[in-house]
């Protein structure tokens, strides 16, 4: 199996869990912008420590294994990862989260056995 088919499994199936989240909670614009914004800097990232790891020589791929596509000295296959992540913890935040839809009232209610809550 080669390293795009490995990564390409584990982010199908992580974009499918997002969709899932995105399908049952409907975040707004600002949602999917942060959760852009956090996927340029995860890539931005890849691609200067991996090339700098790559090139202190921490670890080898078998070339055999790749695409051939780099950016820096990282192959495209090692930026499916962040991507995954990306999503895999957006979905779980977006599904974690409490629903908007849910009225304040009753949102509150579950607040009055705080600390805080209590000292009013």
């Amino acid at each position: 199996m080669t390293y795009l088919a490995l990564a390409g499994m584990f982010l199908s199936a992580t974009l499918l869990a997002l969709a899932v989240a995105a399908v049952l909670r409907r975040p707004d614009r600002s949602w999917w912008l942060a959760t852009g914004l956090t996927a340029v800097v995860m890539m931005a990232l890849t691609a200067v420590f991996d090339s700098l790891m790559i090139a202190a020589d921490l670890f080898r791929f078998d070339e055999n294994q790749l695409t051939g596509i780099y950016i820096g000295l990282a192959p495209i296959e090692d930026f499916t990862w962040p991507l995954a992540a990306v999503a895999l913890i957006s979905a779980i935040r977006l599904l974690g989260s409490p629903s908007e839809a849910q009225p304040a009232r009753s949102r509150s209610r579950g607040m009055q056995g705080t600390p805080a809550a209590r000292k009013r």
